[in-house]
């Protein structure tokens, strides 16, 4: 280590007791400080292009999905009209969390000021929580289809899909809304956040005074909420594979089992990772566990939901060769008439 870097760090850990020691006077904080996934500059270059390509892939995937139903009128069903929205809340999801982890790293800093840290708060709430909400009605909606087809159109019409997911977004930004005002109106004792991103739990180790057990409990009864969505879901594929079972042809049921057991996957490794980060206590030091459930529960599902949910699909990879199939023949013509 030349005498270059042994100031540059030596000034970094200068420079964070004394921001500790002012929030320790003061108990205000202007600037947050993020988990740094490393000190060394080559693992530094080595994370942001990690998290970078993760981004890509997450983002693009979702947007095909979305392309796709948009462009073919056969996909215009209530099925495809939620994947839709539910595409659009992965895309939002990592978007509100890996852009400020992958600038951190390309520029190593750390830091990320209080407005960020509050718009990052609640726009992972609100994108997380209209996902497990309809994760829950895309349950329902299966339900319908399999168990009372001849009422499908009736009850899962457009005016009801809209409705639904009208009150899974409006019930998605309050529930962020309540869950951000009681994170951020405690007064923090220290600006060190234990995560790659702003998360509850570690913000709340950060309090100085007792109303941080306020949103203590609203996270216990959310975490209530959660699990019961996950047992009504649950119990939902239970009359459905019942009515499964029924059905006299096997490829029948294998159609059925390719579109129900990739959304039961989804939804249970959310609901687990995200109930255990959230119930679990967090360190106050860095713990490689608490990186690790976050990822699976920030990361994950936004990349494998377009990958298991959809991209086996049939109907979406038709979709998709038949607007590869019209680019590549409108190209064709194009050179042609230039020719």
């Amino acid at each position: 280590m030349n005498r270059k870097e042994l100031f540059e760090g030596s000034y970094k850990a200068e420079t964070i007791s004394v921001m500790n020691e002012h929030l320790d006077n003061k108990s205000y904080v202007s600037v947050f400080l993020l988990l740094e996934l490393s000190a060394i500059r080559e693992l530094q270059i080595l994370h942001f292009f990690l998290f970078l390509g993760l981004y890509l892939l997450i983002v693009s995937g979702n947007l095909l999905i979305i392309v796709a139903v948009a462009f073919d009128r056969r996909l215009h069903t209530p099925m495809y009209f939620f994947l839709i929205n539910l595409a659009i809340q992965d895309i939002g999801a990592v978007s509100v969390t890996l852009p400020k982890s992958m600038v951190n790293s390309l520029m190593n800093t750390r830091q990320i000021s209080y407005a960020g840290c509050v718009v990052q708060v609640f726009g992972y709430l609100f994108f997380a929580v209209s996902d497990i909400f309809l994760l829950t009605v895309m349950g329902y909606d299966r339900y319908v289809a399999i168990c009372n087809p001849l009422r499908y159109e009736m009850v899962m019409n457009r005016t009801a899909c809209t409705k639904n997911i009208a009150v899974v977004w409006v019930a998605a930004f309050l529930y962020a809304l309540l869950h951000t005002i009681g994170t951020f109106v405690c007064p923090f004792c220290s600006n060190v956040i234990n995560q790659f991103f702003c998360e509850i739990p570690q913000l709340l180790t950060l309090a100085c005074s007792n109303v941080y057990l306020i949103e203590i409990g609203a996270i216990i009864i959310s975490v209530m909420l959660v699990f019961c969505c996950f047992v009504y879901v649950v119990v939902t594929y239970v009359h459905i594979f019942s009515a499964v079972l029924k059905i006299p042809s096997i490829q029948g049921r294998k159609k059925v089992f390719s579109t129900c057991l990739p959304h039961v996957m989804v939804f249970s490794v959310f609901c687990f990772t995200i109930c255990l980060a959230y119930l679990r206590p967090p360190s106050n030091t860095p713990s490689y566990l608490d990186f690790v459930l976050t990822v699976m529960y920030a990361i994950f599902p936004p990349m494998f939901n377009p990958i298991i949910y959809s991209m086996r699909n049939k109907d979406i990879k038709n979709a998709l060769s038949k607007l590869l199939y019209l680019r590549h023949s409108s190209g064709s013509f194009t050179t042609s008439i230039g020719m």
